[in-house]
């Protein structure tokens, strides 16, 4: 384990936010989590799990211990009808969906290029194109700070929902991942009915699929290494599908998508562009010129720029649709997580 003082995250974060903590721990194996419990002066710290550092916008210095989740290494077992998958946290999520891929493990190749590691999946649920990791999650396993022990949760038990999952509420600050249980059936079929992929036929090979979705994002969202971004900053918002019709009647070009008992989906990027805002600015933070769903860092962006950004955001699509928009970028004040409306008070 490497444990360094007051460290800088400015290339932990793809938002290229230059903030620092107190203490940066490198951890690449189980027992590290143990001796970082036990140390008199680390154990009593607020504590943040960096993976990719993709989803995270820092507002402040982190006043505490930041822990680098470095755990690697997949294991593969013949379920019969299934293909089961042991992953540690640590490993890259597109390199795993490459890796099952390549080994004709298929299920994952619409969430391909999604950023960050395996450890944060089911943090968010990550998903895309119609499918979610809580499709194929049948476990996820997480070190307990309060015991000290490892727990294995039943994928029933993470509660998952829309970029949702118990690790965003009670586990929060009490768990941290380990490893993911993914169970891919060996039935495949693909799911190719949402946007780029409907072009793809009936029946799309899963390489066709992976191909197409990665084309995709490339065109759509900026590389971090070149514009610092988190990706998606804002949560497709759910609504009464009785708001969603009333809006589709103004707004016939206005995507929708059913979302069950009784609401609708609608796409956070198409009510942004809808406000006139991509390429908009304020300092260095801005609305992508291609991706309005995406507030990228031009270069040396301030915290409060991007944060005053995402409220004017936030407030013209209220004010033109009447639509709350809620930031899938996890905001982290000085000690721990906290919201837009919180930071703006």
């Amino acid at each position: 384990m490497k444990l360094n003082a007051n460290a800088s995250l400015l290339s932990l974060n793809t938002l290229a936010l230059d903030a620092h903590c107190l203490w940066l721990a490198e951890v690449e194996q189980v027992a590290d989590l143990g001796s970082l419990r036990a140390d008199p002066q680390l154990g009593s710290l607020p504590r943040l799990t960096l993976g990719g550092g993709s989803n995270v916008l820092f507002t402040a210095d982190f006043l505490g211990l930041v822990i680098l989740n470095r755990l690697k290494g997949i294991e593969m077992q013949d379920g019969g009808d299934h293909w089961l998958l042991h992953v540690a946290a640590g490993e890259d999520w597109h390199q795993l969906v490459c890796h099952a891929l390549q080994q004709g493990w298929h299920g994952l190749e619409n969430l391909a290029l999604i950023p960050g590691t395996v450890g944060a999946a089911p943090v968010q649920n990550i998903g895309a194109y119609g499918v979610e990791l809580a499709t194929f999650c049948d476990y996820v396993d997480a070190f307990n700070w309060q015991s000290g022990e490892m727990e294995r949760i039943a994928a029933d038990q993470c509660r998952f929902g829309y970029r949702d999952s118990i690790f965003k509420h009670e586990y929060q600050d009490t768990h941290l991942i380990t490893a993911v249980g993914l169970r891919l059936p060996k039935a495949w079929q693909p799911v190719a009915g949402y946007g780029p992929l409907a072009a793809l036929g009936e029946s799309p090979t899963a390489r066709a699929i992976f191909d197409t979705v990665c084309a995709t994002r490339m065109a759509k969202l900026p590389d971090p290494a070149v514009l610092g971004n988190a990706g998606s900053f804002f949560k497709n918002p759910v609504v009464p599908a009785e708001l969603a019709q009333r809006l589709k009647l103004q707004y016939p070009q206005m995507p929708s998508y059913p979302a069950g008992d009784g609401e609708a989906k609608l796409a956070a990027g198409w009510l942004i562009d809808q406000c006139g805002l991509k390429g908009f600015a304020i300092g260095r933070a801005a609305v992508h010129q291609e991706q309005a769903l995406v507030l990228v860092n031009l270069g040396g962006a301030s915290a409060m720029e991007l944060i005053a950004l995402a409220a004017h955001v936030r407030d013209s699509v209220e004010q033109k649709f009447g639509v709350v928009l809620e930031h899938e970028v996890r905001f982290m004040g000085a000690q721990g997580e906290t919201w837009l409306d919180e930071v703006l008070a």
